[in-house]
């Protein structure tokens, strides 16, 4: 039943995804807010087929950390494809820091561009964090709220990767609260994964770490933060 599940859910995914982006960019390019949007309602009905056809549900614990507008930095584990849809809808105006070649993606890429996702090169060392600390200022000053993934990849539940300096960096040029969040979206939706498993996901935001942390006492503040939930989470 899952195999069956799983195959319908990515059919209509992909098919949807690639349909609904086709017929929207004409009328969204031109208009960052009609764009969001357009996102926006893609994400809710991820979540909503997530549910109907692979008996996922969705729990989202600390949802009053989130901010309801402003400029925020969300610095969040990163178990599944999952992960890149879902702060659409928990978010006002998400700014995704993702891989630059992500971009070249036909309508993906396009829309993800007019969206004002944040891309970097990871082959281009000290010019692309340059390039990520710009954009995140830019965000900042538009109130809008930059999601990124500390490790830089996906990881496997149970699976602990370095978490990168950019996330402080990008914390300091900001000057925007920094949350972490915990998930275990890997035990449902994994890594390179056909088969889409039912169960409850649980996204955890936690509290907005202190202001005034050096980088280096940041970016420890938030490897524990994440990994103590993530512990917690059994993930």
């Amino acid at each position: 039943m899952v195999l069956v599940r799983s195959l319908v859910f990515n059919l209509i995914f992909f098919a949807g995804t690639a349909l609904a982006s086709a017929l929207v960019l004409p009328f969204a390019l031109g208009s960052r807010p009609r764009v969001l949007a357009m996102m926006r309602a893609w994400g809710r009905c991820v979540l909503v087929l997530l549910r109907a056809i692979c008996g996922i549900e969705l729990r989202v614990l600390g949802r009053d950390h989130l901010p309801a507008s402003g400029a925020a930095l969300i610095a969040a584990k990163h178990q599944s494809a999952f992960d890149t849809i879902v702060w659409f809808t928990l978010l006002p105006a998400p700014a995704y820091v993702m891989k630059q070649e992500l971009f070249r993606i036909p309508l993906y890429g396009w829309l993800a561009r007019a969206a004002g996702h944040i891309g970097v090169d990871r082959e281009a060392g000290a010019r692309a964090m340059r390039g990520l600390l710009r954009a995140g200022q830019q965000a900042a000053a538009e109130g809008r709220q930059v999601v990124i993934f500390p490790e830089g990849t996906r990881t496997a539940p149970g699976e602990r990767r370095a978490y990168q300096p950019g996330v402080a960096a990008l914390a300091a040029a900001m000057k925007a609260p920094v949350i972490p969040v915990a998930t275990d979206s890997g035990r449902f939706w994994g890594r390179r994964s056909f088969l889409k498993r039912p169960g409850v996901l649980t996204v955890s935001v936690l509290p907005p770490l202190p202001h005034g942390l050096g980088k280096d006492a940041l970016l420890g503040a938030i490897e524990d933060a994440i990994e103590a939930e993530q512990a917690r989470l059994g993930a």
